[in-house]
């Protein structure tokens, strides 16, 4: 039975925007399905693919909501990035096109920023974006520099609907240079998994991914992890519909997978 997927996972990978709050609100249920894991003794981080902000400024968003917790409780695409990199080439020169906040975490680990001659070109989701740094980007992408996506999304969600997101700006790109992203990072592809199995020290087929997205947080499950979609977010029930990503349980929101949760046997 598929609820055995949820009696084996010894942590939950919770998507944030549209799945733990939708803008400044706090979404049904995310306060009561944490309280029920730290009572099952279960594991839990938060993963998102906005590389917009630090991931300080979500740990501090979510104490706003009345839930403490450490900054090390969030893990965003950006630092897997980061991690993707350094793996690749630990003092690599780079040229990225994003807010100061990704900026910032490029920096912390030890990388030199710079507008000529980089090693590589990395995109984030930048709210801070100029034609002039799209201009930039396309000349080092059509030089043949190594380019590096911090992750896919199209859109990102707001209470009033949706800004355009990184897809957007990988289309721009690639419309004028004919090259995508040589590697993407975020939700669901491996890099960003291997990062996050590093992290929590559990493998794929013991996580479970929570999200509001069928092409980034279901997608996820193609690695062997468990995926829940909630209704809280973008994805729709019609979505599914000739969706090449179905998720293990569709359901309405936090509290209904707490509930859930609670009808199963406590994971030994």
């Amino acid at each position: 039975m598929k609820l055995g997927l949820l009696a084996r996972t010894l942590c939950f990978l919770l998507d944030l925007d549209g799945t733990f709050y939708l803008g400044d609100r706090l979404l049904p249920g995310a306060l009561e399905f944490i309280d029920l894991l730290q009572e099952r003794g279960l594991d839990f981080l938060f993963i998102t693919n906005n590389s917009s902000h630090h991931r300080r400024h979500y740990a501090e968003k979510i104490r706003s909501f009345g839930l403490v917790i450490s900054d090390d409780r969030i893990f965003t695409s950006s630092e897997a990035t980061a991690q993707y990199i350094a793996k690749q080439q630990p003092e690599a020169r780079l040229h990225v096109v994003g807010t100061p906040a990704l900026e910032e975490t490029f920096e912390g680990f030890g990388f030199q920023l710079t507008n000529e001659n980089p090693d590589f070109v990395v995109l984030g989701f930048d709210t801070t974006l100029t034609y002039e740094k799209l201009w930039r980007l396309c000349d080092l992408v059509r030089e043949g520099i190594p380019y590096i996506a911090t992750h896919h999304d199209l859109n990102c969600p707001t209470e009033g609907g949706y800004m355009p997101d990184i897809g957007a700006m990988i289309a721009f790109v690639e419309a004028s240079t004919g090259r995508r992203p040589d590697v993407i990072v975020g939700k669901p592809h491996r890099p960003m998994l291997e990062s996050i199995e590093l992290k929590v020290g559990i493998s794929a087929k013991k996580l479970c991914m929570v999200g509001d997205r069928l092409y980034t947080d279901v997608a996820l499950g193609k690695h062997g992890l468990t995926t829940v979609m909630v209704l809280s977010g973008e994805a729709r029930q019609e979505d599914l519909r000739g969706s090449e990503f179905l998720p293990d349980f569709v359901l309405e929101n936090l509290g209904e997978l707490a509930a859930l949760l609670r009808s199963i046997p406590r994971v030994l």
